[in-house]
């Protein structure tokens, strides 16, 4: 059997009068995320997690902020067609880690929701999909609410 372990990171601006998707859960809050998709920073960083794992590049290789196709775009799409591509090359996921980094909203709430989400697009169960998340005790652009960022981690193996 051939494993590959990938681990992606994403970071996105935070500013008022936008809507905030993290984990493609939208979360109500007084500030969303800045981005040319919908900029959920939880799916960009599982994405480029996978993608890292089989060396195919990363998420703006696969779906570039300059392609006026993805504006807007919901990111489980981006995942979708990640875990297509992924397939493609002969693997499966084995589990998902994350951590969200971000001073407010609280996340445990919409957590169990995030991991259904997540492991209903990656053919998962919610126990092989880990959501954690914590704040930066108010320091630096996280703990300003200027910004959110989140780590992922996915171990494939090979079919």
């Amino acid at each position: 059997m051939s494993y590959r372990i990938g681990s992606g990171v994403d970071f996105h601006q935070l500013a008022p009068g936008l809507e905030l998707w993290i984990g493609g859960v939208k979360i109500p809050h007084a500030k969303g995320a800045v981005g040319h998709s919908d900029a959920d920073v939880l799916l960009h960083a599982i994405c480029d997690a996978m993608l890292g794992a089989l060396a195919l590049g990363d998420i703006g290789v696969h779906f570039p902020d300059t392609d006026p196709a993805y504006k807007g775009i919901d990111s489980k799409i981006l995942l979708q067609k990640t875990v297509a591509l992924i397939q493609k090359e002969g693997y499966k996921i084995v589990n998902i880690d994350t951590s969200l980094c971000l001073q407010a909203p609280k996340i445990k709430p919409y957590a169990a929701q995030m991991q259904e989400t997540i492991a209903g697009i990656t053919g998962l169960t919610i126990k092989d999909v880990s959501i954690k998340a914590t704040t930066t005790e108010q320091m630096g652009f996280v703990g300003r609410e200027e910004g959110l960022m989140a780590y992922a981690t996915v171990l494939l193996e090979k079919r």
